[in-house]
Formats: structure tokens, sequence, C-alpha cells
């Protein structure tokens, strides 16, 4: 049996696949797992500079797989209480979402726990949380109202429709959207800007960009002037 999720490592990319195929890369127990211990591998490993998340087939992730969960009766196969967005945000190194087809409810969410996105000409984005009857959980309700705000958040997620990724790309979900067969390329070659930069600079913006997300302005602007005086320090004789 092949793994729920592919995982490889090179040049400083790690590149992981979700890889329930006929299943759409539906989410069941093992693909979880899988998928949060390839994240902490990547938060470990000091060779990996950036991860980028795609799905193997013609789907990115159609969501929590149902039979499953009538099944297993949890998704969570890990005992240290710890959820995706939680092994998401203490990842200090970027990871790229590279959507490949559609991204449905969870798999959206999956997504949307990335740092951005580059979408293929074929993927779409679907909440339907409100019609298949399931309480969001992992950052629906909060990440998708701050990438394109709360109006056109409350849209998707009140009439669980699709939209395509020229729209996602026009709403600011999207960063970029390519020819389908450009997707990895483009996303590599992304990747490997970043393997460029000083790792130490890059994980200390990375945490200054975040650190607005739960301060005021006037505070986010000021850790950022603290962190560069001390960084002044260095040059004092």
């Amino acid at each position: 049996m092949e793994p729920a999720v592919l995982f490889k490592a090179e040049n400083g990319v790690a590149l992981v696949t979700l890889n329930r195929p006929r299943r759409h890369n539906a989410i069941n127990r093992a693909l979880m797992t899988d998928l949060l211990n390839r994240i902490e591998e990547v938060s470990n490993s000091p060779e990996i500079r950036v991860a980028i998340i795609t799905g193997n087939g013609k789907s990115f992730c159609s969501g929590i797989d149902l039979d499953a969960l009538k099944e297993e009766k949890t998704l969570e196969g890990r005992d240290d209480g710890k959820e995706m967005p939680d092994i998401f945000a203490e990842c200090k190194k970027p990871i790229i979402g590279a959507i490949n087809g559609t991204a449905i409810t969870g798999g959206f969410e999956i997504a949307l726990n990335c740092d951005f996105l580059i979408a293929s000409e074929r993927a779409t984005f679907a909440d339907t949380h409100a019609k298949v009857g399931i309480h969001p959980g992992w950052g629906m309700t909060q990440l998708l109202q701050a990438s394109i705000g709360q109006r056109r958040a409350k849209q998707m997620s009140f009439s669980c429709q699709f939209i395509g990724a020229e729209k996602a790309h026009q709403w600011g979900l999207v960063n970029e959207v390519v020819p389908h067969e450009m997707l990895m390329n483009r996303a590599m070659q992304i990747a490997g800007d970043i393997c460029k930069t000083n790792p130490e600079l890059m994980a200390e913006i990375k945490d200054l960009i975040e650190y607005r997300n739960g301060a005021s302005l006037s505070e986010a602007f000021d850790y950022e002037r603290r962190g560069f005086r001390n960084f002044l320090t260095q040059f004092s004789p």
C-alpha cells in the first residue's frame, strides 16, 4: 500500500504530495497523520528551507473522507493533541501551496494554512461546510476572510459555490495562476529563490509579517523597530 502522503526533499526544498488520488486525496486518518508528521520534518530538518504541498491526480484535496470518518471516528492519529493549524503555525519555514485541482472544505483549509498559493488554471475552491453539515475547525472562518475579505468569505461559505482559479486570483486568494503543466516548475522556481535567502533573516521576516495577525499596526510596527535596533547592536563599536 502506498503512503497517504509522498515526501521528497532535495536541494533545500521538500515536496509534500497528498496521495489518495482515487479518493481525490480526501482526508482520512492516515493522510492527516502523515501530513502533520511531514510538516514537522520540514520544521526540524536543517537541510530543508521551504516546503511545497500539492496533490496527486486531478484534485488537490476534496476535504474530509466522510466514509473514513464514519469508520475511524476521528482524523487525529497522534497522541500529542496538536491539530493541523498548530503544526503549520509552528513551522518557521515557508510553505507554498501548489494547487493542482479542486480544493474543497477541509482540503481548502489545508491550502489556507499555507503561506501563499500558486494555482493551476484548473484549480477550483469551495467551502461546503454548511452543505455537508461539518463544523469548520482548521481555520476556514478566519483564514478565508483574512485572504479575501469578510464579504467575499461570507459569499463563499454561505453559498457553498465553487470559484475558479482566475476569480481566486482576482480576489487575492492565490498569488499566481499558471498553465497546469507549468505549476510545479513555477512553485519550484519560487522555492529555489527562497533557498537563496539568508535563512535566519528570512525566518525573522516571516515572524514579523505574521506578528501582525494578533497585533495592531502600531504594535507590529513597534515590534519590527525593536528588532531593527537589536540588529544594529552587532555593528556597535
